[in-house]
């Protein structure tokens, strides 16, 4: 059972003393919003059990934070779940509804949605809360991280409802799914939550860009080999084993295996990487703040690699034997019950 794939990760994160608090006002804040409009959405949503995933993620943010996280982390999990190629518009909605999610974080905040569903209401919420405290360095580079996530996903989507998900090379895939994983807009929340930004002149380094480029490749192959079942099931291309299942032509063993090798091959390169940071604040000539600073943003990559991993092996959201509606939904190309882009 691929969610049933261990990884050996050399570090260890915590969990957030304000897990059940945070989690049982972002449930309801889910209801009230209408991110959920079901029952059986409802209970769809709460196996995936989000609130541990941002718990792991984001350990150090306060009570009130953690609930401005939680709910902001719904979010691009709801909205990937939207997607239906069988449906002929619904790539032209989706591209909508992503445009509006993009352009939020460049307005002021506060500013009511253009294209209105509960989506783009519920983002403009949790905007005007998540951006508080932050320079506008940060915001920026947030808003482009979010922008370069959701026109992936936009791509992904025309790409299936076209018929052509299948014909990305290995290689166009990993550098598709490093964009459509969300890592780096979600590593940039980390310093939100801690109320601390990264020196600049380190986010230009190249040590910490690859750094990040190498926490998406391991983040995104870890969750293809623990949702593969959930996603082969659905009929879902869009997973690294299924792509070298189909390039390479060989079993779907050989590919999961495989696939485990790449894996854990970005999660070394990235451990040889962080083991030079020290040497590149030298190199910066960084003063003891900024390097505590370097130090935390370290530690918001490592709680996404471990925290991830760890919500992911016991995710309702990965689950690969489901029934009632949302399995009904998902064999016919949605993974969700509710429509969350109509008004």
């Amino acid at each position: 059972m691929p969610q049933d794939v261990r990884f050996d990760l050399p570090f260890d994160t915590p969990v957030s003393e304000h897990l059940e608090h945070a989690k049982a006002r972002h449930l309801r804040w889910v209801w009230d919003t209408g991110l959920v409009r079901s029952k059986a959405g409802f209970e769809e949503y709460k196996s995936w059990d989000l609130p541990q995933a941002a718990a792991r993620t984001y350990p150090h943010a306060s009570r009130d934070d953690m609930v401005v996280l939680m709910n902001w982390f719904s979010l691009a999990f709801l909205f990937d779940d939207q997607f239906d190629a069988n449906q002929p518009d619904r790539a032209d909605r989706i591209a909508e509804v992503a445009r509006e999610l993009i352009v939020t974080p460049l307005r002021p905040a506060g500013i009511r949605p253009r294209v209105v569903c509960p989506i783009t209401l519920a983002w403009a919420e949790v905007w005007e809360h998540l951006c508080e405290g932050m320079s506008l360095t940060w915001r920026t580079r947030f808003a482009a991280s979010w922008g370069r996530f959701l026109v992936a996903h936009c791509e992904e989507v025309d790409l299936a409802a076209r018929g052509l998900e299948g014909t990305l090379t290995l290689d166009e895939y990993a550098a598709f799914r490093r964009r459509t994983v969300g890592i780096h807009h979600s590593i940039d929340a980390g310093e939100r939550s801690r109320g601390f930004e990264v020196p600049a002149e380190v986010m230009g380094h190249p040590v910490m860009e690859r750094m990040r480029d190498l926490a998406a490749d391991t983040i995104g192959f870890m969750n293809d080999i623990h949702s593969f079942e959930r996603e082969r099931r659905r009929g879902d291309g869009h997973n690294l084993i299924a792509v070298l299942h189909r390039e390479r032509g060989c079993s779907w063993r050989e590919a999961a295996d495989e696939a485990y090798r790449m894996t854990t091959d970005c999660l070394k390169e990235y451990l040889e990487l962080e083991a030079r940071v020290p040497l590149m604040c030298d190199e910066l000539g960084l003063d003891e703040g900024e390097r505590d600073r370097v130090r935390m943003g370290v530690e918001a990559i490592q709680h996404w690699i471990n925290g991830n991993y760890e919500w992911a092996l016991t995710s309702g959201r990965y689950a690969a034997a489901k029934e009632g509606p949302v399995a009904t939904a998902e064999l016919a190309g949605r993974g969700s019950v509710d429509d969350l882009l109509a008004v």
